[in-house]
């Protein structure tokens, strides 16, 4: 089992009840950023239309900064990046309607 907090930031907040920040728990083995982010639409998202706010072709939307404890997630290994505990994801939408 792995227990992280999730930030939904800058407006992204809105796609999973308007609370910002979640303490997950994924009762499973070896859990990384790809099962979370599947975790995330599966079972915290909770208008399934707004999934496509959160996803693209199964992966982060392009404009979503994505950081594991603070840092850029490309530099831990993306998708493949294996959960810890107490690690911090936040997502930061950078896309902002005019």
């Amino acid at each position: 089992m792995v227990s992280v907090t999730v930030e939904f930031l800058g407006g992204l907040d809105v796609i999973v009840n308007k609370q910002r920040i979640h303490q997950v728990q994924i009762d499973e083995e070896g859990v990384d950023m790809k099962r979370l982010i599947s975790y995330i639409a599966d079972q915290m998202i909770t208008n399934k239309n707004d999934v496509e706010v959160f996803l693209e072709d199964g992966s982060v939307r392009p404009g979503i900064l994505t950081l594991i404890n603070d840092t850029d997630w490309e530099l831990e290994g993306g998708e493949g990046y294996l959960l810890e505990d107490k690690d911090v994801i936040s997502f930061t939408s950078t896309l902002h309607g005019g």
